[in-house]
């Protein structure tokens, strides 16, 4: 199916619903590595990439974004793969544009923080960074993509160095960092380090991964009162609070080794908290509302329902009634 509309267009008149979170659920099923984190997945087992657009799209997701975060240069490079660099990263967009036709899906390319840049030294960093970006954008250019998104930074040195390479493809730029500490790694604040994308021309900015609803609600309400360009917000699913704020830091009380990366189910929210986030975050203006690391479909179908929408697979969400009943026909509540 063609798509009259691109992004720009369509965030013009309601709320685009995002899903991410590629990485922990390809992990869950057995197809990719954690710690790497390198999506290997798509040239190994494209059709579990595929899967996985499918019923994202099934489940209300607008977008489907290619698979190609961590597949840059030094990341590829560092697992032996560094000769199938271009093949990945077509590749994952070819799997991303198969599905959208399935739906009136948009199909993003995608860039990830490079590991690579120092604010210290940002005329060295530039020099390594810009290419490993600017031949992913390339690739993502020449297989069609609606937009580009560029995720989880955490300098506003590098998102520059990302936003300037997308915008010389003429697409439309979604840029957003990934707030685990209270300011950007080279010191702004989140709210001026969106406002200073929008100043160099981002269609798009705001903040996704690192910490979940509770503890990055605060900082969207902050970006919504500073920009006036769309928003977007995609955390984690996870249970952050104060105490501990990112996802990264999470471990049970009395435990001494965090949970992140394998051992975070038991901080996972149900679909209903995620359902909860969409409403809030739609109330106080944010235009793009996804999920990120550890999201799974029925996040995202809940989301989309919470909105308003009727999925695909919406079909088979449960009833109300049985939300709070055990198998044999009783409140689990009343069941001693």
């Amino acid at each position: 199916m063609e798509n009259s509309e691109g992004i720009i267009e369509r965030l013009k008149k309601d709320t685009v619903l995002g899903a991410e979170g590629y990485l922990f659920e390809l992990e869950r099923r057995g197809y990719l590595k954690a710690g790497p984190f390198v999506p290997e997945v798509v040239l190994d087992f494209p059709d579990a990439v595929k899967e996985l657009h499918r019923e994202f799209l099934r489940a209300g997701a607008e977008v489907m974004v290619a698979f190609t975060y961590y597949a840059h240069r030094d990341k590829m490079k560092a697992v032996g793969r560094e000769k199938h660099l271009e093949l990945l990263n077509r590749t994952a967009v070819k799997l991303a544009r198969e599905i959208a036709g399935e739906g009136n899906a948009l199909v993003a390319g995608n860039l990830s923080e490079s590991w690579k840049y120092d604010h210290t030294r940002p005329k060295e960093s530039e020099k390594i960074v810009r290419p490993m970006f600017e031949e992913q954008v390339q690739w993502a250019s020449e297989e069609g993509v609606d937009f580009i998104i560029a995720e989880t930074l955490d300098y506003v040195g590098e998102a520059l160095i990302a936003l300037d390479v997308i915008r010389q493809t003429g697409l439309p730029s979604m840029v957003t960092y990934t707030p685990i500490l209270e300011k950007s790694r080279d010191g702004y604040t989140w709210s001026d380090a969106c406002r200073i994308l929008e100043d160099n021309g981002a269609d798009i900015v705001g903040l996704n991964c690192g910490r979940g609803p509770n503890t990055i609600y605060r900082f969207l309400k902050d970006i919504r009162g500073s920009v006036k360009c769309f928003v977007a917000a995609q955390p984690v699913p996870y249970r952050t609070t104060d105490k501990q704020p990112y996802f990264q830091k999470l471990q049970e009380i009395g435990e001494t080794s965090c949970a992140f990366p394998v051992a975070l189910d038991p901080f996972l929210h149900t679909r209903f908290e995620m359902a909860d986030f969409a409403v809030k975050a739609r109330d106080i203006g944010v235009n793009y509302i996804g999920i990120c690391c550890g999201g799974a479909p029925h996040h995202v179908r809940a989301m989309a329902e919470a909105l308003g929408r009727t999925t695909p697979s919406s079909r088979y969400s449960h009833d109300e009634c049985m939300q709070n009943v055990s198998f044999d026909g009783k409140p689990i509540c009343d069941v001693d």
